[in-house]
């Protein structure tokens, strides 16, 4: 009894160097070439990854720059615009100053024309006054020639009198 057999065995090992010969010969090179076109294929898709992202760096940094500049000039802007505001109210200021100059002197030559119309006013008032107070001293009526002269005459001692 024979535990191994010895054909058997040799028929197997054959058998065994036959298929790795024919693999080694026909499904080997494939394979291996189905290996080595993938791990080209993902060492490429790394190098694509690389210069993305370094491409992507570079429009970060642009982008970054060109917000700065924006900001600056955000900022240049609205310097300029405080200016024009400042110099907008600068020129308000000075036209309200000499809006309120010209009423001054206009209500000064208005109380200048109002203060001589009062004299006036009072002066006939005086005149009046005086008159009636002559008749009644009097007892008589004045024409109206000696009347004009007594009240000039009495403007004129009023006159010298101040």
């Amino acid at each position: 009894m024979n535990l191994v057999d010895i054909r058997q065995v040799v028929t197997q090992i054959l058998g065994f160097l036959l298929m790795v010969w024919i693999l080694r010969r026909y499904a080997w090179g494939p394979v291996m070439g189905m290996l080595e076109a993938r791990r080209e294929k993902i060492a490429g898709e790394f190098k694509e990854a690389d210069r993305l992202k370094a491409e992507a760096l570079g429009l970060k940094t642009r982008y970054e720059a060109d917000l700065k500049g924006i900001e600056a000039q955000a900022r240049q802007r609205l310097q300029e615009a405080v200016a024009e505001g400042q110099r907008v109210a600068g020129e308000i200021r000075t036209q309200a100053q000499k809006d309120a100059a010209v009423r001054m002197e206009r209500a000064a030559d208005e109380i200048v024309r109002e203060r001589e119309k009062a004299k006036e006013a009072l002066k006939l008032q005086v005149v009046a006054l005086s008159i009636r107070t002559a008749e009644k001293i009097l007892r008589q009526k004045l024409d109206d020639p000696a009347q004009h002269k007594l009240a000039d005459e009495f403007i004129d001692e009023v006159g010298a009198l101040r």
